[in-house]
């Protein structure tokens, strides 16, 4: 069994290791110092006296902002470190995660006794300025906002993508996935280390992701969540229009598997090329369906297909894409419910094929053409 005690020259080297970083700190700045730590302390956030208390200080010496905005942008760079770098910060959390830091100079900081602290401290300091580098180091190994796993938690790449009525658009995402936004579409993205996620806030979306299984792709939509590898596949959820306030899942290629939001993981269905399936508000999975081929994400194609749809929601979803001139104001004719595929730029035609498709016709009032049932 391997001996767990250190032996004495390790504790002597211990000791002098933790006497030098001493000393070093104390050769520093003070006010660069604080900076040092009011950048790590704000970038995990503030309450309200806390942040305060840092304005106070920012107001205190007008060099200060500018020590703080320096100490900020390298503390950045410090989330940077490659994966070797940061498993050295990660060994030396786990094996002894004793350093701390004061809360005002003198800062007195005590180094951890773990055999890779000379190296991980020597490429912290080829990223941060010197006179950082002691509160740099300590919030690092100490476990705060530069902590393992605060970093790991950080996304790497954040960002809110929104579309309006009539207007799409095709999104190239870093890592090497593309997102496709129909009109009025509202999607949130994240990108982390370990995983990907989207949430789809509202409206429709095509996705075409890059095949990670170590970085697993999700998409959240209203109680719904999908998870994938690598496949085509696409999400609707709307407010108006088909299926309101239901989440489909429709895949083209690939595998995708779905579940309510609050299912364990691996629950659920899995869908593979030409199956879909519908979600409720409350998560809840309809049975699986085929989809027809180029039936995936048929707006793409500036196409609708509706199925036994109730002529109200038809409707509505030629609405999202722009003003089409109709209005029905009987709930009885609204419930009529229709079939076909039509151009989604051609709401003309679809208005002359409704007294051919139902029992309904068109009359003219003022600016609207109101669509009414036959006498």
């Amino acid at each position: 069994m391997k001996n767990q005690l250190a032996s004495p020259h390790d504790a002597a080297q211990d000791d002098a290791d933790a006497r030098e970083f001493d000393a070093y700190a104390r050769t520093q700045d003070a006010a660069e110092l604080q900076a040092a730590l009011w950048a790590s302390r704000r970038h995990d956030g503030l309450d309200a006296a806390a942040e305060a208390e840092f304005q106070q200080w920012l107001t205190a010496d007008p060099a200060h902002g500018e020590l703080y905005d320096e100490l900020d942008c390298s503390l950045d760079g410090v989330r940077l470190l490659p994966e070797d770098r940061i498993q050295s910060l990660r060994a030396a959390v786990r094996e002894d995660p004793r350093v701390r830091v004061a809360a005002a100079p003198p800062h007195r900081l005590r180094s951890p006794s773990s055999p890779g602290r000379r190296n991980w401290l020597l490429d912290v300091a080829r990223l941060v300025p010197q006179a950082a580098l002691a509160t740099t180091a300590a919030a690092v190994v100490g476990g705060g906002w530069l902590g393992w796993e605060h970093w790991r938690g950080q996304p790497t790449f954040e960002k809110h993508y929104a579309t309006a009525r009539g207007q799409s658009l095709s999104i190239d995402l870093p890592d090497g996935s593309t997102l496709q936004l129909d009109v009025a579409t509202q999607a949130q993205v994240r990108l982390y280390r370990d995983r990907r996620e989207v949430r789809l806030v509202d409206g429709q979306a095509m996705f075409i992701v890059s095949s990670n299984p170590a970085q697993p792709f999700h998409v959240q939509a209203g109680a719904t969540r999908v998870v994938v590898v690598g496949t085509r596949f696409s999400v609707r959820h709307t407010r108006s229009g088909i299926d309101a306030g239901k989440t489909t899942v429709a895949v083209e290629s690939g595998r995708v598997r779905v579940s309510a939001l609050s299912s364990a993981a691996g629950t659920g269905v899995e869908l593979t090329a030409g199956q879909g399936v519908t979600a409720d508000d409350a998560g809840r999975l309809a049975p699986v369906v085929g989809v027809a081929a180029g039936g995936v994400a048929a707006w793409r194609q500036g196409r609708v297909s509706f199925t036994d749809t109730p002529l109200a929601q038809a409707l509505a979803e030629f609405e999202r894409y722009g003003d089409t001139g109709l209005v029905v104001r009987n709930p009885a004719v609204g419930a009529l419910r229709l079939g076909g595929s039509f151009s989604l730029h051609q709401v003309g035609t679809f208005a002359q094929a409704l007294p051919v498709l139902l029992p309904v016709g068109l009359e003219r009032r003022g600016s609207v053409t109101e669509v009414v049932a036959l006498p």
